[in-house]
């Protein structure tokens, strides 16, 4: 257990341990749990001079899926009541750590309890390397023997009490010829500390032990250690009386305590979201792309003209209702969510729109997992859209995959929280806005905006690995919002910074098939969380079988009106059958051929409503051209973005409606959509946006279409 010092450093207060209700029982059939030795534990408070909580284990594994409910009688309630009752006795304590490097099943349980105890959960071997860490282990002073050996090449007779250091070589043997797990993740073997640099009174000796034959099988006997005699060895004549807390133990706590008590079914607390919404809200903007497709786009933000707002908290606590209600409607819920695009006027309101954003997102109500997010400020204010607008992506069909690790550790940044590093469905992977942030630390990478970006790809790298891809071969789009605090000056060195990692990135993966480049999009945001320079949002593509034949090409279309257009204004990725995504630049090029002199030479070509009108139509016409010349519909819409910058335009409500006439002439014209059906659309207020870090396009469309 751990309490946190200054500066997001934690140290250790206190040791907790699950045994089995009879002393002389060596090994329970647990999921979760080692207890093989557990006789030697108590002799951890002495060594490490501090107390240790213990209890012994009543449940069993009743709740075998990955993903853990509250269940009565199971194991995991166990490992509850031992935190919760440290937790009463030491206040202070906000961190749990486990040894958890493998294995989803047993960090789910430990990130399970540490929500509902309101406590971090700390695995920093999560993920890491098992060569890496035997080979650490044994450099940085661990003394740990074989307790259990239970694999091909690991005989009891030979291997059972070993230390560590002396089974290296095997071991690593062992994994080249038959790939067993180093640190015996795999269930190949157990250990027991019997010293360690944490180890600061005492080390322990193991005088005498039975080994015990549970399975003479001949290919992969199985073998324990029972302990008979032991006894704590001191480091130096003060170290009996001394402990490294004496505070946690002058507050009236014995070195061991043993904690009782029963499961309690937890209060049920009544869900306030879904209370009805005032008549205030009844009358809430909201969009909602085309509904018959597997995949829709809902957005909902506060028309307000008068460009005043109640505040952010209720801003948004009206906005999510009325996506639930809308959700409830149509028979879906915040199960169905993939995605959310979290939206804010004012970063400073960051901790205020995540305790809203709770009350209505919640893993109770996403039994599949939690959708990914990504947040970031914008000037909603400035256009008349309140202070909060949501965006969210949604599925009719239950089958996403989600990856949630609420967990600090080495591998990338945890999600504490109800949002998820990554969300796969169809074959598309939604990653999270992941920041440049250290993983162990959870502190944004020093040395600036380019330090902060190539963090951030590590981290985007190690969430797509999870799903067997990479970011360099497997994205589609990437998505790099940029805060406005960076110079012109660093834009372009992110630009540059990007281009060449994806480049060298892809030249190290060996690649059966040639990929196009992914499409690039720049925004420019008046801040980001926690103060970022940058944040990345990629979408990768990740077919269910590798080795089919996948048709990807970059298409520009030949048509006539691409003319008009620059090529580094059109960027097109289609996966053949597939996926569509575009991106078009409308360019100052763009507004000297279409509007006229006059108005150029006076800056005020977009006071214009006809000028407005021409770059709308141009707009909806040339994406109608793009789809289908790769033969996509509007009824494969996903979702579609215009990306706008503030200082050219006015209020959204202009906007808006000059982009749906420009639809509805479309409709008139030609049958790929039907009257009065227009493809919704989500408009987007930027400081800037474009297909480069200079981002100053005018408009920037981003289109994503979808057959899967």
């Amino acid at each position: 257990m751990h309490r946190l010092r200054p500066r997001g450093r934690f140290f250790i207060v206190a040791l907790a341990n699950l045994m089995p209700m009879d002393d002389s029982v060596d090994e329970l059939d647990s999921y979760m749990y080692q207890t093989v030795g557990h006789q030697i534990i108590v002799s951890y408070a002495e060594c490490m001079g501090l107390p240790l909580f213990r209890r012994r284990i009543r449940g069993t594994s009743r709740d075998q899926r990955l993903n853990y409910a509250i269940t009565p009688g199971d194991e995991v309630e166990d490992l509850f009541i031992l935190l919760n009752e440290v937790k009463q006795q030491i206040p202070s304590i906000t961190a749990v750590s486990s040894g958890a490097i493998a294995s989803d099943y047993q960090r789910l349980r430990v990130e399970s309890v540490c929500s509902r105890l309101g406590l971090v959960s700390l695995a920093y071997l999560w993920k890491q390397d098992q060569t890496f860490l035997l080979t650490e282990m044994i450099r940085r002073g661990i003394l740990a023997i074989t307790v259990k050996v239970a694999a091909i090449g690991l005989s009891p007779a030979k291997h059972l009490g070993r230390e560590l250091a002396d089974l290296e070589v095997p071991l690593l043997e062992l994994k080249e010829r038959y790939g067993i797990n180093v640190c015996g993740e795999g269930g190949e073997y157990e250990t027991l500390t019997l010293d360690c640099p944490l180890f600061s009174n005492a080390r322990i000796v193991l005088d005498k032990y039975d080994v015990v034959l549970h399975s003479a099988d001949s290919i992969a006997p199985v073998g324990i250690i029972h302990p008979l005699a032991f006894h704590p060895e001191y480091k130096n004549e003060n170290s009996s009386r001394s402990s490294s807390n004496d505070n946690v133990v002058s507050n009236g706590l014995h070195k061991v305590h043993e904690v009782e008590g029963d499961f309690v079914l937890p209060d049920i607390v009544k869900c306030q979201s879904s209370d009805l919404p005032s008549d205030a809200e009844k009358k809430l903007e909201l969009c909602i792309s085309n509904m018959g497709g597997e995949l829709f786009s809902l957005g909902c933000w506060i028309q307000n003209p008068s460009r005043t707002s109640k505040g952010l908290q209720d801003d948004l606590a009206s906005v999510l209702r009325r996506i639930e209600l809308q959700l409830s409607e149509n028979g879906f819920d915040w199960s169905n969510v993939l995605y959310v695009h979290l939206y804010i006027s004012n970063m400073e309101g960051f901790a205020l729109a995540n305790e809203v954003y709770v009350k209505f997102i919640t893993e109770k109500k996403c039994h599949l997992g939690v959708p990914s997010r990504s947040t970031i400020e914008l000037p909603l204010l400035e256009v008349g859209l309140g202070s909060g607008y949501v965006e969210v992506l949604v599925a009719k069909e239950q089958s996403k995959r989600v990856l949630h690790v609420q967990s600090i550790s080495s591998w990338a940044p945890s999600c504490i929280g109800p949002y998820s590093q990554a969300t796969l469905f169809k074959e598309v992977l939604y990653m999270a806005g992941q920041l440049g942030l250290d993983p162990p630390t959870m502190m944004l990478s020093p040395g600036g905006a380019t330090a902060e970006l190539e963090q951030a790809l590590i981290n985007c790298e190690a969430v797509a690995n999870c799903f067997n891809s990479f970011i360099s071969s497997s994205t589609i789009l990437f998505v790099i919002y940029c805060s406005s605090c960076l110079t012109s000056t660093e834009r372009v060195e992110i630009q540059h910074k990007m281009a060449h990692y994806i480049q060298q990135e892809a030249s190290n993966v060996h690649q059966t098939r040639r990929m196009p480049n992914p499409i690039f999009l720049y925004i420019l945001a008046p801040d980001l969380p926690k103060g970022a320079s940058v944040e990345i949002k990629p979408v990768l593509y990740v077919p269910e079988n590798a080795e089919d034949e996948v048709q990807i090409r970059e298409s520009r279309p030949a048509s006539k009106i691409s003319k008009q257009l620059n090529d580094s204004a059109l960027q097109v990725y289609a996966i053949s059958g597939k996926i569509c995504t575009v991106l078009v630049s409308v360019t100052n090029d763009f507004v000297k051929k279409s509007c006229s002199e006059t108005d150029v030479k006076s800056g005020n070509w977009h006071r214009s409503e006809r000028n407005l009108q021409t770059m709308a139509t141009f707009c909806v016409v040339f994406l109608n051209k793009i789809l289908s010349e790769n033969d996509f519909s509007w009824g494969d819409l996903i979702n579609l973005r215009f990306y706008y910058t503030t200082n050219l335009f006015g209020s959204a409500d202009t906007l808006d409606k000059i982009f749906t006439e420009a639809f509805a002439e479309l409709s008139l014209v030609n049958n790929c959509i039907k009257i009065g059906e227009t493809p919704r659309y989500n408009l987007v207020p930027v400081l800037g946006s474009g297909r480069s870090a200079s981002m100053d396009d005018i408009i920037t469309c981003e289109l994503f279409a979808s057959k899967l």
